[in-house]
């Protein structure tokens, strides 16, 4: 029924003569247009109500009016009182019902419509594709009219294989239509700039017989995101010359942050320099991403110019501001702006949350945390990932069931950082756990996921299951293929974890510092000398990659377990940094293994130095004197270890009992239930020492 306000209005159409009354009725329904917009629907109704003469356009304008304001209901029986109904009042109604996704009410009208345009197909194929029903959106495709598929219905298609990342298929589209417009070949041209084939990409555009500003924004994206700056900015010239479609603060802002990701000042500052001389100076969306760029190349003092210089500072820019001071670790005045904030959300929280992670003042950030008005997922991943950063494995683990049973929905990352702390502890039950949460989430597809589970499974000893899940991903990506490599070689897996890097090579993946560094340690465990040292000389001259200090580490080691001592103490004095406690660690259990007393003794006082306080280093020194007989250098390590106040570190170990981790550390009796604890292991004693006797 017509909305109880509206039903004495409702009459037939007129056709006028008058040119007055035309004007006024033009004015009227451009008025409950407006309104409608505007969520104005009381003065559409009351324009609608005092029309003296209503059109098919008018009735349509109020329809849409209630259905821009979700008022669908209303907007139906707008639709059902109409006393004449035309293509576009049809079209309407259907448009409602597509975006509140009831795409079969949509789809029934459709069918009922008793003439129908391009635009009634366009709007089902949109409502397909936006409810994620593709399936149907290909058999409704196939089944209609092929004169009203292009351009808008084809347009359609595309977007929804493009979101689904099946560039093939929508090109296969775009390649058959018989009319393409400006939108047919731009998504393409995103397509192949956002899969990486840029040189398919220049070629629709230098194809496109009109480009827009969308069109030229995507090219000079594609070019930056893979790096090619040259071409990027020297399309950015060529747009400013020929193109009728302007530079705009949307172009300017996707290249600052691309300068931002790719931490690109000198184009930033060239960027700002348009900025300016466009008049654009004072867009907020602009000045943010300028804030941004400064911010991660370490210009924060800049982003705060452009902050103090804006007109208008939204949540953004304050939000923009305290994450820059947090990312460039300048956290007290980061802490100093949240609390000038005249409105926070929970980005603004999160931000000072891992501002006081990543000092390592957990308990600040837990105080924080704790008062946020508002915790979302990503804010539950910051703390559980702060404790994580700074190795406070059991914490992270704690706070992850926290979250579960507070009814908090964990998204990838936080995930991954459960996964990587039941790594570090390794704790295998916990994370069968966490991969069954993973299963229920229908996460089991999510890359950084996978490969964390990867890690977790060959880190808690199941290699097995790792590479069951490495075998199930279709495309795996250079951190899977590095988690792979990494726990094939901790088990000793040595064939398995070159064949990897082998098959990496072969599939066209480039290997990074991380992927040596697993190739290495396999190298180690079996004894691969010469293939470490070419793979090592391969790393540095063939990929042009640095070693770091645990590429030298495994180096080290290798030369050092077959007796190649010089060659190791040589590499070390090569290196191009100070040699840090591993390195030196190395060298020492290499000079243990050979009883090279000599080169110990130079290991080990560095060791003194760097790590004053671990007595690993005085307890190898003081045992290689003895095995050799210098029971006077033996004694002075001795004296020297007592007289720092050196003591071993205390053994730790730790259970989950009822998803709570206990952890114990030797000699420790702060743990809640330890009288307790000490009664059931008398028990257990005296049940050891009296077998035969019942012990109540």
């Amino acid at each position: 029924m017509l909305p109880q306000a509206l039903r004495k209005s409702q009459g037939k159409t007129y056709v006028f003569a008058n040119s007055d009354i035309k004007k006024l009725i033009v004015s009227c329904n451009y008025r409950i247009t407006e309104n409608g917009r505007k969520g104005n629907l009381e003065a559409a109704e009351s324009i609608f109500h005092s029309m003296p003469t209503k059109t098919v356009v008018s009735w349509t304008a109020l329809l849409s009016a209630y259905a821009d304001n979700g008022k669908l209901s209303e907007a139906r029986a707008v639709f059902d009182e109409m006393p004449e109904r035309n293509v576009a009042s049809w079209n309407a109604m259907m448009t409602a019902y597509v975006r509140s996704l009831r795409i079969d009410d949509a789809f029934d009208l459709l069918c009922t419509m008793p003439s129908k345009n391009s635009v009634s197909y366009t709007v089902i194929m949109t409502g397909f594709i936006n409810a994620g029903m593709l399936d149907e959106a290909e058999k409704f495709y196939s089944e209609m009219p092929v004169a009203v598929r292009d351009p808008g219905v084809s347009n359609a298609l595309i977007s929804g294989y493009l979101k689904r990342s099946r560039l093939e298929d929508a090109v296969c589209v775009f390649r058959r239509m018989f009319q393409r417009d400006v939108l047919s070949w731009s998504s393409i041209l995103d397509g192949y700039c956002k899969t990486g084939r840029i040189t398919d990409a220049r070629d629709i555009f230098e194809r496109m017989p009109e480009r827009n500003v969308v069109s030229w924004t995507s090219l000079i994206g594609g070019y930056l995101r893979i790096g090619m700056w040259n071409d990027g900015f020297e399309l950015l010239s060529r747009m400013r010359r020929e193109s009728c479609a302007r530079v705009n603060s949307i172009t300017l802002t996707m290249i600052l942050d691309a300068c931002a990701n790719m931490v690109r000042l000198a184009e930033g500052i060239q960027i700002h320099g348009l900025v300016t001389l466009k008049g654009f100076g004072f867009d907020p969306f602009l000045c943010n991403s300028l804030m941004n760029m400064y911010s991660s190349v370490g210009w924060v003092a800049d982003a705060s110019k452009v902050f103090r210089l804006m007109d208008k500072k939204d949540l953004v820019s304050w939000n923009s501001l305290i994450g820059g001071y947090v990312q460039n670790n300048e956290l007290e005045k980061a802490f100093e702006n949240f609390l000038k904030m005249p409105k926070r959300d929970a980005i603004s929280w999160t931000s000072i949350v891992v501002g006081f992670s990543n000092r390592g003042r957990m308990e600040e950030s837990v105080y924080v945390f704790e008062n946020m008005p508002e915790k979302d997922d990503v804010a539950w991943t910051a703390i559980i990932s702060g404790f994580l950063g700074n190795g406070q494995y059991v914490q992270a683990l704690s706070w992850f069931v926290r979250m579960l049973r507070d009814g908090a929905k964990p998204n990838s990352f936080t995930i991954s950082s459960a996964l990587s702390a039941t790594a570090e502890v390794a704790v295998l039950d916990q994370g069968v756990q966490i991969h069954v949460h993973v299963l229920k989430m229908c996460l089991d597809s999510d890359l950084s996921v996978q490969s964390s589970l990867i890690s977790m499974y060959a880190k808690c000893g199941n290699v097995h299951e790792a590479y069951q899940i490495f075998t199930s991903i279709s495309e795996p990506n250079l951190v899977s293929i590095n988690s792979m490599i990494t726990g094939f070689a901790q088990h000793g897996f040595v064939k398995e974890a070159l064949e990897v890097y082998r098959q990496m090579q072969t599939n066209g993946h480039e290997p990074n510092s991380i992927t040596f560094l697993g190739v290495l340690s396999a190298c180690v465990h079996a004894g691969l000398v010469n293939e470490g040292l070419d793979f090592f000389k391969s790393m540095i001259c063939l990929y042009q990659i640095e070693p770091g200090p645990s590429h030298y580490v495994c180096i080290i080691d290798l030369l050092g377990r077959s007796g190649r001592l010089k060659e190791a103490l040589a590499l070390v004095n090569s290196m191009p940094f100070e040699p840090n406690s591993a390195v030196w660690g190395a060298l020492l259990s290499a000079s243990r293994n050979h009883m090279d007393v000599d080169l110990a003794k130079l290991a080990a006082q560095n060791l003194f130095q760097l790590e004053p306080q671990s007595g690993v280093a005085y307890a190898v020194l003081s045992n290689m004197y003895a095995e050799v007989g210098l029971q006077e250098e033996e004694q002075k390590i001795r004296m020297m270890k007592k007289l720092r106040g050196v003591r071993k570190q205390p053994g730790c170990s730790w259970i989950i009992v009822g998803n709570k981790v206990h952890l114990f550390l030797s000699g420790d009796q702060s743990h809640v239930e330890f009288d307790e604890i000490q009664a059931v292991l008398r028990i257990f004693f005296a049940e050891l020492e009296y077998p035969d006797q019942k012990i109540s």
